[in-house]
């Protein structure tokens, strides 16, 4: 799974982020992070961006997408991850369609978490002004002025996208001023929609369920040959008095007492096997009876 989270700052996107991370064991890949782990590693990405970082100079997009392709080819990436603070414009969206397209790779979704900008500084106000009450010190750029900045950039920069996206069928909308775990529940449902989950997980249940399924079945297939054989043993018990008032009558009355004797107890095996079943049982009993008193009469 392939996935971009878009949303101005503030509205929870490196919460949902990792919590993504945790659930379908994906890694999140943010740029200033890939960037520092680049330097550090002194791959040849790494120091051209340490010497344009270095001069004071933006790192351009051709670097990070260096930078971004080194790091989706190592063995964590492979479940998928999920890209923080890249793209942030058109262009480096379609150098990140390109990159993906020749390691034949797709993007999964595009979810943006859509919040109400007035209520996001509504908060961060009051977030400051507590703060202050309490007498503990207000980090800079976690400030009224800092995050309307912040948002006019987005707003510049990165809003493109939601168009960009949308043309390609990638985006999916969430209301990210929901509650955490409602925010949660709505990206995973949108991810099943579009079938970026559903794959997996229906093969991983299929996988778990499937031999206990076997083994219940086989079960019932067992009880109900049991009960199959009930019928049969069932009318031989119940030809048997046929047999003993065969003594004293004709063939007619042997009959007369097989079908009666077996009669009630072929009634309730029929419940449990078909009557065609318990109709050969009930003959076979009095056929039988009928030999045996056949026999006994010859031998007088």
């Amino acid at each position: 799974m392939r996935i971009i989270l878009l949303g101005p700052p503030g509205s929870g996107k490196g919460t949902q982020a990792q919590l993504l991370v945790e659930r379908y064991g994906i890694v999140q890949l943010s740029t200033g992070e890939m960037l520092r782990a680049a330097v550090a590693a002194g791959t040849p990405v790494g120091l051209k961006a340490k010497e344009i970082m270095a001069s004071g100079a933006l790192v351009p997009d051709e670097v990070v997408v260096g930078i971004i392709s080194d790091r989706i080819d190592q063995p964590d990436a492979r479940n998928g991850f999920i890209l923080d603070g890249f793209p942030r414009t058109v262009p480096q969206a379609e150098a990140l369609d390109d990159l993906l397209k020749h390691k034949h790779l797709k993007l999964d979704a595009v979810i943006e978490l859509r919040v109400n900008e007035s209520a996001l500084l509504h908060r961060v106000e009051t977030r400051v002004a507590q703060m202050r009450e309490r007498g503990e010190e207000v980090r800079l750029d976690d400030t009224p002025e800092v995050l309307t900045k912040r948002l006019a950039n987005y707003r510049n920069q990165t809003e493109p996208l939601i168009h960009y996206y949308s043309e390609r069928r990638k985006l999916s909308t969430i209301d990210g001023m929901m509650a955490i775990d409602e925010v949660t529940r709505a990206i995973h449902r949108q991810l099943l929609a579009l079938g970026a989950v559903e794959a997996k997980t229906t093969a991983k249940s299929a996988a778990k369920a499937g031999p206990a399924k076997k083994a219940k079945a086989s079960k019932k297939a067992k009880k109900t040959a049991k009960t199959a054989k009930k019928p049969a043993k069932s009318a031989k018990k119940a030809a048997k008095p046929a047999a003993k008032a065969a003594v004293r009558g004709p063939k007619k009355t042997v009959k007369k007492a097989g079908k009666k004797a077996a009669g009630k107890t072929v009634k309730k095996a029929a419940k449990k096997a078909s009557p065609k079943t318990a109709r050969k049982a009930v003959k076979k009993g009095a056929k039988k009876a009928v030999k045996k008193v056949t026999k006994r009469r010859a031998k007088r």
